[in-house]
């Protein structure tokens, strides 16, 4: 058996023991093999063995399948994503190469990936400069903004999108919501009201601001043109800000997210104030604090056990789950790729958010597909299909290059422009599982997953995608040099290479 198909859990068992603070000593001596034999498994040095993986499976109250499950498929993309560029066309790297590093060294494949980060920063910066004819257009362009949320990204997904401590936070809050009445959302007020001494009011806000604290920080205005389920999660996202401040302090405290220069985060710079917005070092901590305050609202309003039993009573049907809890569609959306507890998960999810332009604000992959880590997405991927069908789910078996085919819906959305004439904002939001799976989805409904017809070949991106005839080509690969003939015009010219 290829190293590539050996089941690599290592990272999976590693999360497992330190999100439950146990020792790797303790660990082997349950499961009855030696602590250095159990590092050597989280480094995926060592095969593990069926009675072995039962074990360890048992030890988690989880099933074995979920255990085996590989844990390393967003990172080996994203390393070959990067690996694509033209600064490595001459190095003799393999995907078997990016596979082993990827499981065998997560560690160090993620230091890889923050240095391509670094590198496009500088060299974005450098060229903005040189347009410019300024030194300072160095500095000022080489933002490190999208540094800060691909590490959002990467620590989302190096913990499965799931914290167990806000879960806990969030369902305490809950309980002394529900003894204060029988409506959530009388009972947030009342919560807010008696804990902090906050009063939540409607208001008239400036225009691009959803809630503001007034009067000394004791009233929380909420603007009066806000979507009743996006003030509701505005509110119980300021409850979390409150209720979970220890919480989400010491996940971040033991992230591996950048940290501000001096190593200590202070409730200002956690507030995200204005003084440290030029500190580039500082952002992806305080991204994280919105961020696990979010996580909280979703957990604050969509409870784990009802909103999972929800999910496979209706199969995942987006929009019947949402008006029973009161809640967006991309809030639910978000909610579903959160149910990763042990012993109690829901389907492995990915989810991508993206705008008209093209620009991935949201990516997140538990399903196995690659979703683009520096460029834009496939056009193929019904994502992007969807913005031409507004408020329509569209449905996609998608094949991505090595084979795997994965269920997809998408739909658009707007946002915004709750006033005559605003601008509006638009999204679509990217839902799926592997095929595998399609059926415990609703919307898989009436399709022939056998039907190999319907699968659509997607990619990553242009610059890596292996597909040579695709007529919806943007850009060569990056390895690939071709010949034009004079003689013959394609209708695309990097459709028939």
């Amino acid at each position: 058996m290829s190293s590539k198909n050996q089941p690599r859990i290592g990272g999976k068992v590693r999360r497992l023991r330190r999100q439950r603070q146990i020792s790797q000593a303790a660990l082997a001596t349950a499961i009855g093999i030696s602590a250095s034999y159990l590092n050597l498994i989280e480094h995926n040095r060592r095969q593990v063995t069926v009675s072995l993986l039962l074990k360890l499976a048992g030890y988690f109250g989880i099933e074995a399948g979920e255990l085996a499950q590989s844990d390393d498929s967003q990172i080996s993309g994203d390393l070959m994503e990067i690996f694509g560029d033209d600064i490595f066309a001459d190095a003799d790297v393999t995907n078997q190469d990016i596979y082993d590093l990827a499981a065998n060294n997560p560690a160090i494949a993620r230091a890889t990936l923050l240095l391509f980060d670094k590198y496009q920063d500088m060299h974005t910066g450098k060229i903005a400069g040189e347009e410019k004819g300024s030194e300072n257009a160095v500095k000022s362009n080489g933002s490190s903004h999208h540094q800060a949320t691909d590490a959002i990204s990467d620590f989302l997904q190096e913990n499965a999108n799931h914290f167990p401590s806000l879960e806990e936070a969030a369902e305490r809050v809950l309980n002394d919501i529900n003894n204060a009445s029988d409506d959530f959302e009388t009972g947030l007020r009342s919560y807010l009201r008696n804990v902090f001494g906050l009063e939540w009011r409607s208001a008239s806000l400036p225009g691009g601001i959803a809630s503001s604290l007034g009067a000394n920080g004791c009233i929380l205005e909420m603007s009066n043109i806000l979507p009743v389920q996006t003030a509701l999660f505005s509110a119980a996202r300021h409850t979390g800000l409150l209720a979970a401040k220890n919480q989400i302090e010491a996940i971040i405290d033991a992230s591996t997210l950048p940290r501000p220069e001096n190593d200590k985060i202070s409730p200002d710079f956690l507030n995200d104030t204005a003084a440290n917005n030029d500190k580039k070092t500082t952002d992806a901590p305080a991204l994280a604090n919105n961020v696990l305050a979010s996580y909280f609202a979703a957990a604050l309003i969509m409870p784990y056990k009802p909103f999972l039993k929800a999910c496979f009573e209706h199969r995942y049907d987006v929009e019947r789950i949402a008006r029973q809890f009161n809640a967006s569609f991309e809030q639910v959306c978000h909610r579903m790729t959160t149910l990763q507890r042990p012993g109690a998960t829901g389907l492995p999810l990915h989810l991508v958010r993206t705008d008209i332009a093209g620009n991935i604000s949201k990516r997140f992959s538990m399903s196995g597909i690659h979703i683009p880590r520096h460029s834009g997405a496939c056009p193929r991927w019904n994502v992007y299909g969807a913005f031409l069908q507004p408020g329509r789910i569209n449905v996609q078996l998608s094949q991505m290059p090595d084979g795997e085919i994965y269920f997809c819906i998408a739909r658009s959305f707007e946002k915004g422009g709750y006033r005559h004439n605003a601008q509006r904002r638009h999204f679509s939001i990217g839902l799926g599982c592997h095929i595998s799976h399609a059926d415990r989805m609703i919307y898989s409904d009436g399709i022939d997953l056998s039907n190999t017809t319907q699968v659509v070949p997607i990619g990553v991106g242009c610059r890596i995608c292996p597909r040579m005839t695709c007529e919806q080509r943007a850009q060569p690969p990056a390895n690939h040099r071709f010949e034009i003939d004079p003689a013959q015009r394609p209708q695309n010219l990097y459709g028939r290479i």
